[in-house]
């Protein structure tokens, strides 16, 4: 399947570009490897070769567990155009682990296989391992058995710090949303007070204008009946002989004039 025709996610083509670079060394490393005499030559090219598998193995896998967490993204026909370009990379790589296994008996090289895919690929056989342990020499099998522990213990060492992030991420974001839940409890509480005090406000308001508009027409009142009673002061003092006014509730009458008589002497 050509890689222009799959539809893949960044991830999915750095992995398959990964894969198909490694199944170009693995051909071209055995094709030298048929161009070789020395059998020991032959003997390192296959732990390369095999180290190389193994890595396209991890990577399969990898190739694997990605295709499953996107399989709900994508349609149907893309899930399973890649689904057969895993089964079609396993066919390959299953093909290369064969044409090891035909070198190594030729070569009567009978090491521990610890490659296995899973599909087409079985597992070494008791009676393969004791032939290949007793061809050891006990130096080669503490190294291995150190290499092996070495290998064992970074994968715990791993596996803890990985744990120990998922921890602290955890606590981080339980931490961060308790926070932004307090904050948003805050918030409701404000604007709750902000919207009762809208309302206290908007009263106030009209209370104050009705009391305003019950002022005014008092004093307005109070200016008119003021400005009648100047009038009629005014009017009594300019014309005191009007009867059409009455006299204002104490307020004296104006005094009539005095004539002076006077009496003549008699002569």
């Amino acid at each position: 399947m050509a890689t222009t025709e799959l539809q893949m996610s960044p991830q999915l083509e750095q992995i398959h570009g990964e894969i198909r670079d490694l199944f170009r060394a693995l051909s071209n490393g055995f094709q030298r490897l048929d161009k070789m005499k020395d059998s020991n030559r032959q003997s390192k090219q296959l732990e390369e070769l095999t180290g190389k598998m193994r890595e396209c193995k991890r990577l399969i896998k990898e190739f694997d567990r990605e295709i499953k967490d996107e399989e709900t993204k994508n349609p149907p026909e893309v899930n399973k155009q890649l689904n057969d370009e895993k089964q079609s990379m396993i066919k390959e790589l299953n093909s290369y682990v064969a044409l090891r296994k035909t070198y190594m008996n030729t070569l009567g090289n009978k090491k521990i296989e610890l490659f296995d895919m899973g599909a087409g690929v079985s597992e070494p056989t008791a009676d393969e391992n004791v032939k290949v342990a007793s061809s050891m020499s006990n130096q080669e099998l503490v190294d291995h058995g150190m290499k092996t522990m070495d290998e064992t213990d970074q994968a715990i060492e791993r596996s803890k710090k990985v744990v120990e992030q998922t921890i602290e991420v955890g606590t981080q974001t339980a931490t961060t949303l308790k926070g932004q839940t307090d904050q948003m409890g805050r918030i409701v509480n404000e604007l709750d007070t902000i919207q009762f005090s809208i309302k206290k406000a908007s009263q106030l308001v009209k209370e104050i204008g009705r009391q305003v508009a019950t002022d005014k027409c008092i004093m307005l009142f109070l200016f008119l009946i003021v400005c009648g009673v100047i009038a009629i002061i005014v009017v009594k003092i300019v014309n005191p002989n009007n009867k059409d006014i009455r006299d204002i509730p104490g307020l004296a009458p104006p005094a009539p004039s005095r004539r002076l008589l006077y009496l003549r002497d008699p002569q």
